[in-house]
């Protein structure tokens, strides 16, 4: 990992980011049903957000879920008790209204992709929200996401990980890495994006931020998409 890079993204950061030291997340951080986050997660990979914070709306209008009630939790087994009464075409057509793929390669029904995963959310015997510490180091769980068409690369599973709590993971998509490769001039890894967002976020918190990996993400991830 490359130190330079750090003390850039750092000194830019430090900057760009001086009025919002105290910044707050966005609401999809702060779902009260574990299953959105699946939905979330499978759906805003390669895609702008605005279209998956409209796919699942229509899944909560059509439902009646409320995104961000915690007065009773849905649990995964009552998601996908729901969705198994629609067949995938209903799902993805009349209710998500949203026919993308995982990929455009080999890739399924995003819809489908969600069912999948949440089945091995299932099997694992995770529910609610307060049970993903169980698999949050789970190799097993890991590599069976990880066997879902379209969720090889684990940023999906990241992003699970991080709408569900995770305050030290990071999304690490293109947003990402253009943000570091036009700081730094030089390449950057999928893989290093992590390892670089922490260091950056444990320095501005010396210089006074309330800031986690997490927020720094999101911060990142806002500037460069108001930069589009």
């Amino acid at each position: 990992m490359n130190q330079e890079i750090i003390e850039k993204a750092t000194e830019f950061c430090n900057e760009i980011f001086a009025d919002k030291k105290n910044y707050e997340l966005a609401p999809e951080y702060y779902y009260s049903h574990l299953p959105l986050c699946v939905i979330d997660s499978v759906f805003s990979i390669g895609v702008k957000y605005e279209i998956v914070q409209n796919t699942i709306s229509r899944f909560c209008n059509y439902y009646r879920i409320d995104k961000f009630s915690s007065s009773q939790e849905v649990t995964t087994s009552d998601f996908l008790k729901l969705m198994k009464e629609k067949s995938i075409k209903e799902l993805t057509e009349s209710i998500y209204q949203n026919r993308q793929r995982t990929s455009t390669r080999n890739g399924i029904l995003k819809s489908e992709a969600v069912i999948l995963f949440l089945e091995v959310l299932q099997k694992f015997k995770i529910e609610k929200l307060k049970d993903v510490d169980k698999i949050f180091s789970s190799e097993q769980f890991e590599n069976e996401i990880k066997k879902i068409p379209g969720q090889n690369s684990g940023i999906s599973l990241t992003y699970f990980f991080m709408l569900a709590g995770s305050d030290d993971l990071i999304k690490p998509d293109r947003m990402i890495v253009r943000f570091l490769e036009s700081i730094s001039g030089e390449k950057v890894s999928l893989n290093d994006c992590q390892l670089i967002l922490v260091e950056v976020a444990n320095q501005l918190k010396k210089n006074g931020f309330n800031i986690t990996p997490k927020k720094l993400d999101n911060l990142i991830w806002n500037y460069q998409r108001d930069l589009n």
